[in-house]
């Protein structure tokens, strides 16, 4: 690891490579999953074929990069080379600083979500602080200009912190979310090809309805995603906390 690691989010770099590494993978893919809801985004990723042609390929390459930022530091070589990479992807029209706003807040709150709720145990305080370290400093590392913040941010707290990111994050999805045919096909492709591709052969035909029971119901309307059957969310619930129990032991 480098200085940068070591420094102000070192405890978030241990949290999602060492501690809960999988759980940190899941929510990772969530959080792409959930920049298909906001059209402009689905727009861009389904044009150039590659995320409805190859899923696997295109989420594998999103989680290197960020796993490779998290673990050899922003200011590694590998970690500058990343960068450069990521502003070279997305120096194109129709994308600007807010989207990648939203995007790296998808990609800082949803994993730490997803640990709060299917972990063997929730985030702490200082990982959460050195999640919001990380967030800015690949903020600033990508030129983007002072993260927006809403008024209602400052309700629970100062603006300078994560629940700042999680309370803009809601009300930018509140204004945006809404269904197209790109978001639809990004969500077909990513529920059967990549999910489908990590279960047991015979659970594979469920692989959509499993990828459903962990979308919430705004996500789901914007994805045009039926809520799943009870016994497949209650089997869902059942195989992360029986796996959360086995962790915590």
């Amino acid at each position: 690891m480098t200085a940068g690691t070591r420094g102000a989010y070192r405890a978030y770099a241990r949290l999602v490579l060492e501690t809960m590494p999988e759980e940190s993978r899941v929510g990772l893919t969530l959080g792409f999953v959930r920049t298909f809801g906001i059209p402009d985004i689905a727009h861009v990723l389904a044009a150039g074929g590659r995320m409805t042609n190859e899923p696997r390929g295109r989420a594998k390459a999103t989680g290197v990069a960020m796993f490779t930022l998290i673990g050899e530091g922003l200011d590694s070589a590998e970690g500058r080379r990343v960068v450069d990479s990521l502003r070279r992807i997305h120096d194109r029209p129709g994308i600007t600083p807010e989207l990648m706003h939203y995007v790296l807040a998808c990609f800082t709150v949803c994993p730490l979500r997803f640990i709060d709720a299917h972990g063997h145990r929730h985030v702490t305080e200082a990982e959460r602080d050195a999640a919001y370290a990380f967030h800015m400093a690949l903020s600033d590392a990508l030129g983007l200009p002072e993260p927006p913040v809403t008024s209602g941010d400052l309700a629970g707290g100062s603006a300078h912190d994560l629940a700042a990111v999680e309370g803009w994050m809601r009300d930018y999805e509140t204004r945006h979310f809404a269904p197209t045919e790109a978001g639809r096909a990004l969500w077909a492709a990513t529920s059967k090809g990549l999910l489908a591709a990590r279960l047991p052969a015979p659970l594979a035909p469920l692989a959509p309805a499993v990828a459903a029971s962990l979308l919430d119901q705004p996500l789901r309307a914007a994805l045009t995603v039926r809520r799943p059957p009870a016994p497949i969310r209650a089997l869902v619930t059942y195989a992360l906390r029986a796996r959360a129990r086995r962790r915590a032991t």
